[in-house]
């Protein structure tokens, strides 16, 4: 798989990365301890040298599986994992105090069997403490060479840029996907001005855009998707018409609906770096397949006419959560 760097951080990763959440937390019950571990060692043997998890991800049990299955050839990969929920469990208030930020991330070295964090991100902004304390107590942890880089997740321009004058920001993750655009607004030009790489998560819209997914599915009583607005049913019936545009798309393509919408966010930058997620073997072929779909001008034009033609229906957050992301 081809390599791409976080803007000009100097961090290179695989062109897609993978997201290790839905493993233990978030999309049903979590996968065994050894399927888990054998997916993660599979992606690698196809190319895969970006892995993404949290402390809260459990809480804790995904940084112990991403721990286990990248020891191997930990200095191979790029681990990125996070910060900033009290007592590492994201139902629980945020927490970024600098004396917090270094308890997780002693922790957090432990369970990732490793001695350095390649890439640590802040997971929400704590509007308690000022982000200039925040990326401070980063740096500190930097220049002991316990993290290697800086990153926010779901910040907004101003935050960015006042972090990234005290510690450069090597990469902002936040959700991006053809059916979630708003980055495109003012975050990616923001990025790009400043040199910070994107690393899009749910660019699959949370599996939506796969096909996978229709107004009469039905999601495990622990899905989050359960409490999406997005995710109702009539806002998924009323969404069909964005899985079928991608659908014909993708058959003049000879690809799947999966393999166009992470080529096209792969199109937009060279310095985007999306993290799909997948629990099945047969997924994580289909997603790293993505890496090797081009999309010609041409193709890229006529899939902005088809999404320029199309309204996305829902909020991508219930309110409590919707509070926490753009600040």
């Amino acid at each position: 798989m081809q390599k791409r760097h976080l803007g000009t951080s100097g961090l290179e990763v695989s062109a897609l990365g993978m997201g290790c959440m839905g493993l233990s937390f978030g999309y049903g019950p979590a996968v065994d301890h050894t399927t888990g571990v054998q997916l993660l060692r599979a992606a690698f043997e196809r190319g895969v040298t970006f892995f993404d998890t949290a402390e809260c991800y459990g809480p804790f049990i995904n940084e112990e599986l991403v721990g286990e299955a990248l020891a191997p050839f930990r200095d191979q990969v790029v681990i990125a994992t996070k910060f900033g929920f009290e007592n590492g469990d994201s139902k629980q208030p945020l927490n970024s105090r600098p004396n917090h930020i270094r308890a997780v991330v002693e922790a957090s070295l432990k369970r990732l069997r490793t001695d350095r964090i390649d890439l640590l991100y802040q997971h929400r902004v704590d509007p308690h403490v000022p982000i200039e304390d925040v990326a401070g107590a980063v740096a500190q942890l930097i220049q002991e060479g316990k993290v290697k880089h800086f990153g926010l997740s779901e910040a907004g321009a101003s935050t960015i840029r006042r972090a990234h004058a005290v510690q450069p920001v090597a990469a902002l993750q936040s959700e991006y996907s053809m059916w979630w655009r708003e980055p495109e607004r003012e975050i990616l030009p923001t990025l790009a001005e400043l040199g910070i790489g994107f690393v899009p998560f749910s660019p699959l819209g949370k599996g939506f855009l796969t096909g996978a997914i229709n107004e009469s599915t039905t999601f495990d009583d622990s899905d989050f998707r359960n409490v999406v607005p997005r995710f109702s049913e009539q806002n998924r019936k009323a969404n069909a018409v964005l899985v079928d545009v991608l659908g014909q798309i993708a058959e003049r393509k000879q690809a799947t609906r999966a393999q166009i919408a992470l080529a096209w966010l792969l199109a937009q930058q060279p310095w985007i770096v999306p993290i799909p997620g997948t629990t099945k073997l047969h997924r994580l072929e289909e997603n790293t397949g993505a890496a090797s779909v081009v999309l010609s001008a041409d193709d890229l034009a006529a899939i902005q006419v088809a999404l320029d033609g199309i309204t996305v229906v829902g909020d991508r957050y219930p309110a409590h959560l919707q509070k926490r992301v753009g600040n």
